[in-house]
């Protein structure tokens, strides 16, 4: 029996309810260059990934937005130093000596930044691709691996030349990998799924490099509604890799959130000499949500995973050990939980870790990167700026230590807005938080079935930049401005009564979010590809309702899309800005590709006159579109 078979026996539909965040706001951000958006020093530290040196002497913590490696002293845990940096750290790793930090930053000009640890110097300087994270060292120190996001690639780095070998292709926004202990696989996790959202299955992946022959031997499909991915680590012995990710239930009416009716939050295991996912568990309690969960590390002898969950403020400690044995308890044939009687049964299981894991409470907000130092699991804590450490022993009362990398600052508004948006403490039981459905303040590839224009006809999750300056919101415009979605949404969709100011604040927050430059342009600027786009942009008439600089007119129009009770009816004009992030396309995600969306879905040139332009004409229209 499924989740959705269970759980609709039990389901409320509240038919009357017209209301929603999950699908609100406008498809995508502008460029830079375009769109003036407000802007605010870097007073902030947002701590992320960070990496101990193997003497148990320094910890290294990338502070995102003050651009900077803060370096503590592993013993007394007090900052001893800080290391300025020309661009905003993603990623760390350390070589074997601990004489060098390598550091990934930037977005569309992405580097490689070597960087002496002791006096902070940068060392050498490797241009690479587009928001590079998570660098992965090989064994023998020689090569780095950099996931690329925006170019969906992996980067092969050589570092006695310090030049880029070659760039491997994956599939969506590559976040974090991890690599075997013999060098030879190289495990990448795909942020986003691929491909379109009107379907029965739709899921993210795991990309399978082989290191030798440099390319992807395989992609392993995560359980249907699964995206969000952000964390991979494998296990010492090299035979298992854990992903977590969220796993969202689109297939029902977004009615209720009990025993995760909407989204679950999950840790999926790899069988990486079988090729194949061996199972997926629910990080999450029958009543209590485990929202957002970020990071994963495995101990150096394999007993514990732990995870960090960035929306319900929390490191989970797992009996690793005991997992594994449950799962050949079940390969067996043996019942093991009440629901599990078989393996297919684990994904619907919310009582499957019972007795194997410890949920420890941390003192911060937004635990994101983690490490595993001696018994201790220590987690970077964005929105507080502090460190948690936590006893690792799940038997024992952890005492849990929170470090402060700095003097606290005063949320502004809009900082505070972000944390709410990312907090699952606004969501009944703390199953979600709006970036469950909207990483990043953007979209998560799937459709919703919302209320608030009735049920039945799912939307594709819209991305929320530039969601308050192009009213109204939703796809059929149900809500007039944002500002009311973002209000309905906290009572309706995380079905919590908060104060006016809490949503207030996420306004703030929205109203300020930046664009990112699409990996389209070159050095910036339009290809020639796509400078021939624009002229065919203004000769196919796509400029009347998607006019610069929003590339919006803010109007709706029925453009023959509508299906089912939507069928007749006017859809909202989204903006083009950022749409080389908002895969999959329309208003229902039936498109994969921009270029659907120009030739299969528009046969009758109600979305522009494209019919009669030649292949070339097309992909340079797609050029100059996806360049925005």
């Amino acid at each position: 029996m499924t989740l959705v078979t269970k759980l609709m026996g039990t389901a409320a539909i509240f038919s009357g309810v017209l209301f929603g965040l999950a699908a609100f706001g406008r498809s995508a951000a502008s460029a830079e260059r375009k769109i003036a958006v407000p802007t605010s020093p870097a007073k902030y530290r947002s701590p992320t990934a960070l990496v101990a040196d193997a003497k148990g002497k320094n910890l290294y913590v990338a502070q995102s937005t003050a651009n900077s490696i803060a370096v503590l002293d592993l013993q007394t845990m007090k900052l001893v130093r800080e290391l300025a940096l020309p661009l905003s750290p993603t990623g760390l790793a350390l070589s074997a000596d601990s004489s060098q930090l390598i550091v990934t930053a930037g977005n569309a000009d992405g580097v490689v930044l070597i960087v002496d640890a002791s006096t902070g110097v940068t060392r050498s300087t490797i241009p690479i691709g587009h928001t590079p994270m998570s660098p992965v060292l090989s064994p023998d120190g020689k090569t780095l691996y950099v996931c690329n996001r925006f170019n969906n690639s992996v980067s092969v780095i050589d570092l006695s030349d310090k030049s880029e070998v070659v760039r491997i292709a994956v599939l969506r926004e590559p976040v974090a990998a991890a690599l075997t202990p013999d060098g030879q696989t190289l495990l990448v996790a795909n942020h986003l799924p691929v491909g379109p959202s009107n379907g029965d299955f739709i899921a993210a992946a795991v990309s399978i490099i082989d290191t030798g022959r440099r390319k992807v031997a395989n992609s392993i499909l995560l359980p249907n509604g699964s995206s969000s991915l952000r964390g991979i680590c494998i296990s010492p012995d090299g035979k298992y890799a854990y992903v977590t990710h969220v796993l969202g239930h689109y297939q029902l009416p977004t009615t209720q959130l009990e025993r995760g009716w909407m989204n679950t939050n999950a840790l999926s295991i790899i069988d990486i000499t079988a090729g194949k996912a061996l199972n997926t568990v629910l990080l999450d309690d029958v009543n209590l949500g485990a929202a957002n969960p970020w990071a994963v590390a495995c101990t150096p002898d394999g007993k514990y995973l732990c995870v960090t969950h960035a929306g319900s403020s929390e490191i989970s400690v797992i009996d690793r050990v005991g997992l594994h044995q449950k799962f050949t308890a079940l390969a067996s044939g043996k019942k093991v939980t009440a629901v599990a009687a078989t393996p297919a049964d684990v994904v619907d299981d919310l009582s499957f870790l019972a007795g194997l894991r410890q949920r420890i409470a941390l003192p911060g907000n937004g635990p994101r990167g983690l490490t595993i130092v001696g018994s201790q699991a220590i987690a970077s804590e964005y929105f507080t700026d502090t460190l948690a450490a936590v006893d690792i022993a799940p038997a024992s009362h952890p005492v849990v230590q929170s470090i402060p990398l700095g003097a606290v600052v005063p949320m502004s508004a809009a900082r505070k807005g972000e944390m709410y948006f990312n907090d699952a403490a606004l969501c009944f039981q703390k199953w979600q938080s709006c970036a469950s459905c909207h990483p990043d303040a953007r979209g998560d590839g799937l459709n919703w079935d919302l209320l608030n224009d009735g049920i039945g006809n799912p939307k594709n999750t819209k991305s929320m930049l530039l969601s308050i300056q192009t009213p109204p919101a939703m796809g059929l415009g149900i809500r007039e401005t944002s500002e009311a979605a973002v209000r309905s949404g906290i009572r309706y969709i995380q079905f919590a009564i908060r104060p006016d100011e809490d949503a207030q604040a996420i306004v703030e927050y929205l109203k300020g979010l930046a664009p990112v430059p699409s990996p389209y342009l070159v050095k910036g600027q339009l290809s020639p590809a796509a400078k021939r786009g624009a002229g065919l942009f203004n000769q196919a008439g796509c400029v009347s309702c998607h006019p610069a600089p929003l590339y919006t007119n803010l109007r709706q129009y029925n453009l023959g899309t509508g299906t089912g009770i939507d069928a007749g009816k006017p859809m909202d004009t989204p903006t083009l800005v950022e749409l080389w992030r908002t895969a999959p396309f329309l208003h229902d995600g039936r498109a994969a590709t921009i270029k659907e969306v120009l030739t299969t879905f528009n046969s009758k040139n109600r979305h522009g006159n494209t019919t009669s332009l030649s292949p070339r004409d097309l992909d340079d229209l797609a050029d100059f579109v996806l360049s925005q």
